[in-house]
C-alpha cells in the first residue's frame, strides 16, 4: 500500500513538472499582461506590434550592459530586459536579444566599440563614498546588412519609442521623401527639426520655380509676408489633387516683439487657404493660459526683470480627440497666432474641415490697431480675455484624398518660434507622419509624452478650492473631538448611574 501510494505521488509529481514545463514553453510567445499604468508603459503598443510583425528575417539585439550598475540603472537594465522579451515574443521567433557584460571580457569590450558603444562615466554613491564609475549601457540592432545603435540608455522614458524607430529603420526598405518650402525671404531653420525627421524621411528642400518631385510624400510650408507666384499656388493645387499632404503655418499678423510692432498681412496665400475651407483673419488670438516673457520694470532704483504672462503665446490644451494626429498630445505652444474660422461655403474639392485644437475659454481677440506690449498697465487690452475657445489650427480633408493642414502661426516650423519647443515638435513628427500616410509611430510617440500640465482653474473656482481646503480640516477636527466629547459625557453616565 505504501509503495503503491508512493508510486502514485511520483506520477503525479511528473505530471505536474511537465505540465508547467510546458505551460511556460507555451506562455513565451502566448501570454497576457494586465498593465493599470495610464499610457500602458510596461507593455508594448499596437503601432509596436504592427512594426515588428513587418520583420520577415532574423533581427539580432546585442545588448551591452555593466552587471554592476547603481540601484536606479539597475531598474533600467530590468525594464530594458522585460520590453526586449515582449519584442521577441511578439515577432515570432524573428527577434534575439543577448546581453554582454563588455568588462569581463577584453573580447567583448573591443567588439562594444567596434558596434559604436562607447564606456560612460558616471558620479555614483558607495559604502558612503562619492566615486566616478565607468559602465557600459548601449545595445545595437542588427538586420540583415544594416545597423542601429543606442549608445547610451539611461533611462526608460521612451524607450520603447526609441527601439521601435529603430527597428522600423531597419526594416523599411526606403525611406519617404518630405519636402520644405520656404515661401518669400524667410527659410525653415530648424536643425533639431530636420534631425528628427531625418530618422524617418529623407528631407529635401524643394525650389518651387520647378515642379514639385515627384517621390515627395508630403510639404512642410513656413509662413510669408508677402504675396506668392500664382504659379507656386498651382503647383500646390496640383499636388493636393494627387491625394498627397500639405502642412501650412501662417498667421495673419506681422509681429515683431522687439520693437513692439505689429501689422496685417496682405497675400494670395490666404485666398489660397480660404478656397480650401480654412479662413485665417487679420486679428491675433489671447489666451489666459500662455507662456511668460521678461519685462523691465523700474523698482525704485533699479530696472529689474519681471516675469510676465503674454496672452499671445498661448499653452493649448484643448485637442480634437477625434483626429488622431493631436489625439494623443497634452499641451504645445503657439507664438501670436491668428484666429482660424472654417467656411462652409467651400468647394467641391473639399470632402470636410475639422479643428485640431483651439485656445481655452479665457481668451481674447485682438483687431487692427495692435498693440502687443506684454505688461497690462501699459497694454490693458490683454487683460479682456473673456471669450470662448478661437480655433488656431485646422485640417481641410479633399475628395482627391489629400490634406490640407494649418495652424495659423507662421514661425512654427522655425527655432526662434513654436519649433523649439518639444511638445510642438512631436506635433510636427506626427502630422508628417499623418500626410504622408505612416501613421505608425503617431500613437507610440503620443503616450511617450512626459509634460502633465495642470488643469487651469478659474479664479472662482480656485477661491472656493480655497476655502474648502481651509475650512474642511479645521470641520473636522472639531467634529471628532464633539463626537470624542460625547462618548466620553456617556462613559461618565453610565459609570454614575453604577456607582450612585
Amino acid at each position: 500500500m505504501l509503495a503503491k501510494n508512493k508510486q502514485s505521488f511520483i506520477t503525479y509529481t511528473v505530471i505536474v513538472l511537465i505540465g508547467l514545463t510546458l505551460l511556460n514553453l507555451i506562455s513565451r510567445n502566448k501570454f497576457h499582461r494586465i498593465d493599470l499604468t495610464e499610457n500602458k508603459i510596461f507593455s508594448l503598443s499596437e503601432s509596436s506590434k504592427n512594426i515588428v510583425s513587418d520583420i520577415d528575417d532574423l533581427l539580432t539585439m546585442k545588448v551591452y550592459f555593466s552587471d554592476n550598475l547603481p540601484n536606479e540603472l539597475g531598474n533600467t537594465r530590468r525594464y530594458l530586459q522585460d520590453i526586449l522579451e515582449e519584442y521577441s515574443a511578439v515577432s515570432d521567433g524573428n527577434i534575439r536579444f543577448v546581453f554582454h557584460d563588455p568588462e569581463s571580457n577584453e573580447n567583448l569590450e573591443e567588439q562594444a566599440r567596434k558596434d559604436g558603444i562607447q564606456p560612460v562615466q558616471m558620479q555614483v554613491v558607495e559604502n558612503d563614498k562619492l566615486e566616478i564609475k565607468r559602465v557600459y549601457m548601449g545595445m545595437v540592432l542588427l538586420y540583415e546588412n544594416r545597423k542601429e545603435t543606442l549608445p547610451v540608455i539611461q533611462t526608460t522614458t521612451g524607450l520603447e519609442y526609441e527601439l521601435t524607430t529603430k527597428i522600423k529603420n531597419l526594416v523599411a526598405t526606403e525611406k519617404l521623401s518630405i519636402g520644405m518650402v520656404s515661401l518669400g525671404s524667410s527659410e525653415i531653420v530648424n536643425d533639431n527639426l530636420k534631425l528628427q525627421l531625418g530618422r524617418h524621411y529623407t528631407i529635401k528642400d524643394v525650389d518651387m520655380s520647378q515642379p514639385i518631385p515627384k517621390d515627395i510624400s508630403a510639404l512642410l510650408v513656413n509662413g510669408t509676408v508677402d504675396s506668392v507666384d500664382e504659379n507656386v499656388l498651382a503647383q500646390f493645387d496640383l499636388f493636393l489633387s494627387t491625394g498627397k499632404g500639405i502642412f501650412v503655418a501662417q498667421n495673419g499678423v506681422s509681429t515683431d516683439i522687439q520693437t513692439q510692432q505689429a501689422s496685417i498681412i496682405e497675400s494670395n496665400i490666404f485666398t489660397f487657404l480660404q478656397k480650401y475651407g480654412l479662413k485665417v483673419e487679420k486679428n491675433l488670438a489671447m489666451d489666459k493660459r500662455a507662456g511668460r516673457v521678461s519685462v523691465q520694470q523700474q523698482m525704485g532704483m533699479f530696472r529689474m526683470n519681471v516675469p510676465m504672462e503674454y496672452p499671445f503665446i498661448p499653452i493649448i490644451q484643448n485637442f480634437n480627440k477625434n483626429e488622431s494626429v493631436v489625439s494623443g498630445l497634452e499641451a504645445l505652444q503657439v507664438v501670436f497666432p491668428s484666429e482660424i474660422t472654417i467656411d462652409t461655403s467651400f468647394s467641391d474639392l473639399v470632402a470636410g474641415v475639422n479643428e485640431l485644437f483651439t485656445t481655452s475659454n479665457r481668451s481674447g481677440i485682438m483687431e487692427a490697431p495692435f498693440q502687443i506690449h506684454p505688461d497690462p498697465k501699459v497694454n490693458p487690452q490683454i487683460q479682456m480675455l473673456n471669450q470662448n475657445e478661437i480655433i488656431v489650427a485646422a485640417t481641410s480633408k479633399l475628395t482627391s484624398g489629400g490634406e490640407l493642414m494649418l495652424i495659423a502661426d507662421s514661425k512654427f516650423l522655425t527655432d526662434e518660434g513654436g519649433g523649439g519647443s518639444g511638445e510642438n515638435g512631436i506635433f510636427i513628427l506626427n502630422a508628417v507622419d499623418y500626410l504622408a500616410g505612416d501613421q505608425g509611430l503617431i500613437a507610440l510617440r503620443s503616450r511617450e509624452i512626459t509634460n502633465r500640465p495642470l488643469e487651469e482653474l478659474d479664479d472662482d473656482t480656485r477661491i472656493r478650492w480655497k476655502w474648502i481646503n481651509i475650512l474642511l480640516p479645521s470641520l473636522l477636527v472639531i467634529g471628532v473631538g464633539l463626537l470624542h466629547m460625547r462618548r466620553e459625557k456617556n462613559r461618565a453616565d453610565i459609570l454614575r448611574q453604577i456607582y450612585d
